[in-house]
């Protein structure tokens, strides 16, 4: 869940924004259906009188870069080993798996408050299988 929700987090454009063919193919269909709510979006704003492109609205809401660093580091590879998947920095890399944290606690919030228990757990599971090792160290300059 938490690969897929980082296209909507990571901001920054880089060369590897295509899907990885390494990817579960659930990974890879699950992103291509938020391709395509995000077209659907696009092109229902268009239609009501906002002056966009629904391509363009998709690839400036959607960046695919890092799914497979966030999909490798859920499964417990190393910080170091994620990092040579990609040419983004590692304080990028940080910061998105952070607020992807943050992401997740919200939806957690919310889906208790609406009486979604399957929802709660699955972000619960989502945020334990992410926050660990040195992107959630206190601070890094003090030892």
């Amino acid at each position: 869940i938490v690969a897929a929700l980082s296209a909507l987090i990571f901001q920054e454009k880089t060369t590897d924004s295509e899907l990885d063919s390494e990817l579960p193919e659930r990974l890879r269909s699950a992103c291509e259906r938020i391709k395509k709510i995000a077209m659907n979006l696009g092109e229902l704003q268009s239609n009501h009188g906002i002056q966009l492109v629904a391509k363009d609205y998709c690839e400036n809401s959607l960046k695919f870069g890092l799914v497979h660093v966030v999909y490798e580091w859920a499964k417990g590879i190393p910080f170091k080993s994620i990092c040579e998947l990609t040419l983004v920095q590692e304080g990028s890399i940080v910061r998105t798996i952070t607020r992807l944290d943050e992401l997740c606690r919200e939806v957690r919030n919310c889906s208790r408050i609406v009486g979604n228990p399957i929802l709660y757990r699955k972000m619960e599971e989502a945020s334990v299988a992410i926050k660990r090792d040195i992107v959630f160290a206190s601070s890094l300059y003090l030892t």
